[in-house]
């Protein structure tokens, strides 16, 4: 792997110990997208519940094991993530039918979003929370791992929209392009 965080950010898993971090960082953040709670790619009845709902699916889904991501820690701060997980725990995704259109062979998990706090955007957190969720990933037995970025070249792209990670974040990590499904967003592949 080439990638590095840009900072020395620890990562760990989301699960009943560090719920309350991630609870506390969706709170301080309007709830995430204004009430979103990293469910959007859990399903499409999850997504549209309210807010007070989709926290207690997820802390649900968080307790059974069905829910992942890589927690970013600045000290004892939890400042952002990446979720991540398998096509059954995730089977939602930006540009479906584009992506479904060559009846891929689905991956063993996805990388499907990423959040970084207020005041951390733009410093390092994606990488860190991408390389964590790689790491979760060989312990969780490894195998084919898909993400969804935004290719930012030559763009002027807000940090704080950039849900799927960034083109050149998954590359710097050893991420291979696979096929385009939009204008800008790619399917990129690593196997480990």
């Amino acid at each position: 792997m080439t990638g590095t965080p840009a900072k020395n950010y620890i990562t760990k898993p989301l699960d009943a110990d560090s719920w309350a971090d991630f609870e506390r960082l969706v709170e301080d953040n309007n709830g995430v997208w204004g009430g979103c709670w990293c469910m959007w790619y859990h399903g499409k009845e999850e997504a549209e519940a309210p807010a007070a709902a989709k926290r207690k699916a997820k802390q649900c889904r968080v307790r059974e094991g069905r829910a992942h991501a890589a927690l970013v820690f600045d000290g004892d701060a939890c400042v952002g993530w990446a979720q991540f997980g398998t096509p059954d725990e995730l089977p939602r995704i930006h540009n479906a039918r584009a992506y479904m259109r060559d009846q891929p062979t689905l991956p063993d998990w996805r990388v499907t979003c990423f959040f970084s706090g207020k005041g951390y955007r733009g410093k390092g957190v994606a990488s860190a929370a991408l390389n964590g969720a790689i790491e979760q990933i060989k312990a969780l037995g490894g195998g084919r791992i898909e993400g969804y970025p935004e290719d930012i070249e030559g763009r002027k792209a807000s940090p704080a929209f950039l849900f799927n990670g960034a083109l050149s974040t998954f590359e710097r990590f050893g991420f291979q392009r696979s096929r385009k499904i939009g204008k800008h967003k790619w399917v990129v592949t690593l196997t480990v």
